[in-house]
């Protein structure tokens, strides 16, 4: 009870300073997100449309998953320095791999007859993948997102040990001086982030799955 009660005061006291963390927390796993997303998405489309391309992609991206995201970080520092570049670019790799699973699948596991329907009608590929696959795949790709999302925000919390920003700061300055509320603080302000935006999302994936059906 004591615990909670510190909290809640760090809160009160240090709303300012919570927030401009919690901003940059956003923004940090908004940058990792838009790129993740983009280059998964481009990466899966390739391979649904070049099967033989399909178990080497995935099999780089199940290996770069399996790194550690301490480690990643790690061998990053030579190449990108410390600050938030690192962190951008260690988060970028792991969101892209749920992003290229989930589009990978989405795309070769729709009804064929509904894909030939389409290209019977005369469209061209690229109408066939913008207008008929994409949109039965969403409710799949989307659940990639979700997972790249709450993935993306929880590994952001251990940024602040390579120079970044964002919530990680207030755990890790928790750990360093031995402040218990300080780092449960942070931690909570992280999974109550996790929380909303995987709450949100998969109510939009509810939305393409009933929509695709």
């Amino acid at each position: 009870m004591e615990l909670i009660t510190e909290i809640f005061s760090l809160y009160i006291d240090r709303a300012d300073w919570f927030a401009g963390l919690l901003a940059a927390h956003v923004g940090l796993a908004l940058s990792a997100i838009a790129m993740a997303g983009t280059i998964g998405l481009a990466i899966g489309i390739g391979i649904s449309q070049c099967p033989r391309a399909a178990a080497p992609v995935m099999g780089v991206c199940n290996m770069l998953y399996t790194i550690p995201a301490i480690s990643l970080l790690g061998i990053l520092i030579p190449f990108s320095g410390i600050g938030n570049k690192t962190a951008v670019i260690a988060l970028t790799i792991y969101g892209i791999m749920p992003m290229v699973r989930n589009t990978y699948v989405g795309l070769t596991s729709l009804d064929p007859d509904m894909v030939e329907a389409a290209t019977a009608m005369g469209s061209t590929r690229a109408q066939a993948l913008l207008k008929v696959k994409l949109p039965m795949a969403a409710g799949v790709i989307i659940a990639g997102v979700r997972n790249m999302v709450v993935m993306t925000i929880s590994v952001a919390g251990i940024a602040s040990f390579v120079g970044a920003g964002g919530l990680g700061v207030a755990i890790y300055r928790g750990i360093t001086i031995y402040d218990p509320a300080m780092t449960a603080a942070g931690s909570i302000l992280i999974a109550l982030l996790a929380i909303v935006c995987d709450f949100a999302l998969g109510k939009l994936e509810q939305h393409f799955k009933k929509k695709g059906n």
